[in-house]
């Protein structure tokens, strides 16, 4: 569903962010993507979304590339970024309709989705309110529900649970499992190992903008939690 061959970014003074970054998700994986701060997981993350352009190397989408086919791509892309940027003069449920209006979602079809997802993460009550007058954990929680309007084939999430009260980390992790059950494809960074240990059957490690490890979460762990594999890892790189 996502493949990255050879993917590099350099910024403007030569550092590579990214550096010949190779990797693939399939269908139903739930893949965690994890590093210290700088390592290249937001740079990589923001190039799959087609936020970030990029002339190394090549990123498909559902067999379509980002960088000739953008739009394909995005028809069946949701992105999740850590410090959701939504417009603030718009309340939750015009927000949610406007994202509906652009993946061109029925009305008996958004109305089910927001519905559900609403009560799911119980925030109904406050959809009519202004954006603007959320917390960050509830602008978080409309990023969510607007990300999975459309039924996406491939979620991307960048530090998704940052933000989010225990009951709603747990909520996001029961849908994520559901949707992986359903064929979706997930693709997220994240700081907290723990989670990334029970939730992910795959992991990449990434340090220094390079991919040091990659692999299954049984290849990765052998007999180790993720914190103590990917301490040992990055320190031996």
């Amino acid at each position: 569903m996502l493949e990255i061959k050879n993917y590099s970014k350099s910024y403007a003074e030569g550092k590579k962010a990214a550096d010949d970054v190779t990797l693939t998700v399939e269908s139903g994986d739930i893949y965690g993507f994890i590093g210290h701060n700088g390592a290249g997981k937001s740079t990589t993350i923001r190039a799959v979304v087609g936020v970030l352009d990029f002339t190394e190397g090549e990123i498909y989408i559902d067999g379509h590339s980002v960088k000739d086919e953008p739009l394909e791509c995005k028809k069946v892309t949701a992105y999740i970024p850590d410090n959701p940027d939504l417009y603030e003069n718009l309340t939750g449920i015009q927000y949610l309709n406007f994202v509906a209006d652009v993946f061109d979602i029925s009305a008996k079809d958004r109305e089910e989705r927001i519905k559900k997802y609403a009560d799911t993460f119980e925030i109904t009550d406050s959809l009519g309110d202004l954006i603007s007058s959320y917390s960050h954990g509830m602008k978080q929680k409309v990023a969510i529900i607007s990300a999975l309007i459309h039924n996406p084939k491939l979620l991307v999430l960048d530090e998704p649970f940052v933000g989010l009260d225990p009951k709603a980390t747990f909520t996001l992790k029961e849908i994520m499992h559901e949707m992986c059950k359903q064929g979706t494809a997930i693709f997220f960074s994240t700081h907290v190992l723990d989670v990334a240990e029970k939730l992910c059957n795959k992991v990449a490690i990434i340090k220094k903008g390079k991919i040091i490890a990659s692999g299954t979460m049984e290849e990765l762990t052998a007999g180790q939690s993720l914190e103590e594999a990917f301490l040992e890892v990055a320190n031996e790189e």
